[in-house]
């Protein structure tokens, strides 16, 4: 374990959502926080969260779908706050839509920050770290990396491009025989402002598909992974285990059952859409949003499968062990 107190981390996406979160996770770990985001309210308000919680923070303004605005960041972050030692992935933007009705331009946007954004971040990262040969960057996934659904066809092809340019990335890592790690954390559906600032044009307004989590849920996960960087991938949440395995089991299945239900799971009967949208301008210039959406009620704040999954080994152990044990009390009373 390499505890984070004192150490440098950047957080793309920490305005809002799974990023805010994990900048509160941060702070409350003692660590330096370099905050990267558009959102001037929600980067001000997430430097506050962080020093509230124990941690140091400052705001670095940039968008991450371009590569010299990352750079520039990063340059005035270890200016500024030192050399870095973990750099997290979160920031995203999307359209929630028909594939059919989402414009070239849209979708060339949603890719530039959702994919491109993790590109660039990880290469500033990797310019940073080689020299000093030390470093972790960690990567937020998503259960849809592996399965896609309808009305996400933009996010979803992002976050199967994050997958594959991960794994190949890791292989050429591993290949140096460095202590530069990389790391993905698989997420399933979670309670943040997207549903209220993403893009849409559905005539309902948009829904996590459920069971849906906290985003505290998901910022444990992360920084443990920033703590745990050798595993290749961490799942969390039942649902995208269940998610993940059924893709490999039945893929055909799964899409028919997607067509049947995906459409209406993710949207809400009650509401419009907000009309709010962050795709090219931030949503959280002017009004801090913070890491919930508006599904509280609705929204699971622990997940048993996370621990399980972050102690597979001591689990496998004892459940060995309980089987070897059963075994000799057996063989004793024949």
């Amino acid at each position: 374990m390499a505890p984070l107190r004192g150490r440098v981390v950047v957080v793309t996406g920490a305005s809002g959502g799974v990023g805010r979160a994990v900048v509160r996770e941060l702070g409350a770990r003692g660590a330096r926080v370099a905050l990267i985001a558009r959102g001037t309210a929600g980067l001000g308000a997430a430097a506050v969260d962080v020093g509230t919680a124990g941690g140091d923070a400052k705001v670095y303004e940039a968008d991450v779908a371009d590569h010299e605005q990352v750079r520039a960041a990063a340059e005035r972050i270890e200016a500024e706050m030192g050399p870095i030692s973990v750099w997290i992935n979160t920031a995203f933007s999307s359209v929630f839509a028909k594939f059919s009705d989402i414009s070239p331009d849209e979708f060339a946007r949603t890719t530039s920050v959702t994919y491109l954004g993790y590109v660039w971040g990880t290469k500033v990262a990797l310019d940073l770290m080689t020299p000093r040969n030390a470093g972790t960057i960690v990567q937020t996934g998503s259960a849809l990396s592996q399965r896609g659904i309808p009305l996400q066809s933009a996010y979803c092809g992002a976050k199967h491009a994050i997958k594959g340019f991960t794994e190949s990335l890791r292989t050429e890592l591993l290949a140096d025989g460095g202590n530069i790690d990389v790391t993905l954390v698989q997420l399933p559906a979670v309670n943040t402002p997207q549903f209220e600032w993403v893009l849409s044009k559905l005539r309902r307004h948009p829904q996590p598909v459920p069971p849906i989590y906290q985003p505290e849920v998901a910022a444990r996960a992360i920084v443990y992974a920033a703590e745990h960087p050798g595993r290749k991938e961490y799942w969390v949440g039942a649902s995208t285990a269940a998610t993940l395995v059924a893709q490999r089991i039945a893929p055909a299945l799964v899409d028919r059952y997607l067509a049947r239900t995906g459409i209406d799971s993710q949207q809400t009967d009650d509401k419009r859409p907000s009309g709010v949208s962050n795709l090219w301008e931030p949503a959280d210039e002017d009004k801090d949003y913070g890491a919930h959406g508006t599904f509280d009620r609705r929204s699971h704040s622990h997940s048993p499968q996370v621990w399980l999954s972050q102690h597979r080994r001591a689990v496998l152990l004892a459940a060995a062990g309980a089987a070897a044990t059963l075994t000799a009390a057996r063989r004793l009373t024949r």
